[in-house]
C-alpha cells in the first residue's frame, strides 16, 4: 500500500518502531496505525447506513482504531510482559479488523475494491505485530 492511500504521512525521525514498506518507505507504526484507523473511519462514512451494515461498521471502527491506540499502549509499556500483551492485543485487532471488513464487504458489495486495500493493510498490520510478538517470545 503506498503512502498516498493514508494521506502521505511521513515520519521525520528515525525510532526503533519504523519499518519500510514494499516502495521502501519509511514508516512510524504509531503513525501507520493511526493513519489507517483515519483511513477506516473515512471508508465507513462513505457506506450508506441501513439496520444491517450499522452494527458491522462500528464494530470495524472499535477495532480498526483499537490497533493503533494498543501500539500507543505498547509504545509506553511499564515491562517487557506488559509490551508483550500490548502487541498481542494489536494483532488481535488487526485480525478483528480484517474479519469485519468481510462481514461489511458481505452486506455492501459495492465497497469491495476499497475494503480489500484496506483489508490488505490490516493484514500487513497483523503480520507485523506476529513478527514483533515472535521477536518478543525469542528475547
Amino acid at each position: 500500500m503506498s503512502q498516498a492511500d493514508f494521506g502521505g504521512m511521513t515520519n521525520s525521525r528515525m525510532t526503533n518502531d519504523e519499518c519500510r514498506n514494499e516502495e521502501g518507505q519509511v514508516y512510524d507504526l504509531e503513525e501507520r496505525t493511526a493513519a489507517f484507523g483515519e483511513a477506516v473511519i473515512d471508508f465507513t462514512l462513505s457506506i450508506k447506513r441501513n439496520a444491517i451494515i450499522s452494527p458491522l461498521l462500528t464494530q470495524l471502527i472499535r477495532s480498526a482504531t483499537s490497533v493503533g491506540a494498543n501500539y500507543c499502549e505498547a509504545d509506553d509499556a511499564e515491562s517487557k510482559k506488559d509490551f508483550r500483551h500490548k502487541i498481542a492485543l494489536c494483532r488481535k485487532e488487526a485480525r478483528e479488523t480484517k474479519y469485519w471488513f468481510q462481514m461489511v464487504v458481505r452486506a455492501a458489495p459495492e465497497a469491495k475494491e476499497t475494503a480489500r486495500l484496506l483489508w490488505k493493510e490490516a493484514n500487513e498490520l497483523h503480520l507485523i505485530f506476529s513478527k514483533i510478538r515472535r521477536s518478543c517470545d525469542k528475547a
